[in-house]
């Protein structure tokens, strides 16, 4: 078995608060792999971690079975490609631009895109549904639509794994499920390894093959959605009453909060 990414005994804190406290895991290359858990308990610091935005203060980190400090920019660029929950683009950039920023990590000194770069960015756009918005500026598209271009971009990069930062919220439902199955494709289709943070419970039971529960900085439980998002454990860790049920769609737990007004009945 290979393994994308092999966590050991990660720490990181931010003054003297431990955000993240000696969290150990790994995820198999190839793998649909889902961070959740409450507010604050530290999923954004572990993916900007695995992205090398965020430094931890001790622990190891490998990513494709080398240590992750043995990589230059250009070649972690090559390996992997993150996407913020939020991105800003202080400039009108069309679609296009934007995904063809992806290429940067394989464009030469002068930074000028070829034929093939071009024909890469093409396929992306392709990929994620935005080719028909390649001349349009971002600032016009949806929030959706913005969504499926800066995967794009991150597509164009070639990267062996992808990190994605709550890709689906603030979506509405068709949107959530259009970028979930997006994903998925990148995973069947081009053996892409997929690490996203969510707080939904219902779509991480649905798609993901591992899921890491996190509270307070530290690992509840990790394993198979059937495994983790078990009726005690979600109580325990969001301090909410809910149930548990078998999804009729498949073999995959669904998730129903109960409201007070019920607790009497």
């Amino acid at each position: 078995m290979k393994k994308a990414v092999q966590a050991d005994n990660l720490i990181h804190k931010y003054k003297d608060l431990e955000i993240i406290n000696n969290l150990s895991f790994f995820v198999r290359a190839g793998e649909f792999f889902i961070i959740t858990g409450p507010n604050g308990s530290g999923k954004t610091t572990i993916v900007k971690i695995l992205a090398g935005i965020e430094k931890r203060d001790s622990g190891n980190l490998r990513i494709m079975d080398h240590f992750i400090e043995s990589y230059s920019k250009k070649e972690f660029a090559r390996i992997i490609a993150f996407v913020p929950q939020n991105i800003i683009v202080d400039f009108p950039f069309t679609v296009s631009e934007i995904v063809l920023m992806g290429r940067a990590p394989h464009t030469g000194i002068l930074g000028i895109e070829n034929q093939s770069d071009m024909e890469i960015a093409t396929q992306a756009m392709k990929f994620t549904g935005v080719h028909n918005l390649w001349n349009r500026k971002l600032n016009e598209l949806s929030g959706g639509e913005q969504q499926r271009v800066f995967i794009a971009r991150a597509i164009c990069q070639k990267p062996k794994i992808i990190l994605l930062d709550e890709p689906t919220a603030a979506l509405d439902l068709a949107h959530q499920i259009h970028i979930m199955d997006l994903l998925e494709q990148l995973k069947q289709k081009q053996n892409m390894t997929v690490i996203m943070v969510s707080h939904d419970l219902n779509l991480a039971g649905m798609y993901a093959e591992r899921l890491l529960l996190l509270k307070q900085g530290k690992i509840v439980k990790l394993g198979t959605p059937y495994q983790v998002l078990t009726q005690n454990t979600l109580e325990s860790v969001y301090g909410c009453r809910l149930v548990t049920d078998k999804s009729r769609l498949g073999d995959f737990p669904l998730i129903t909060p109960i409201p007070e007004r019920f607790f009497s009945r």
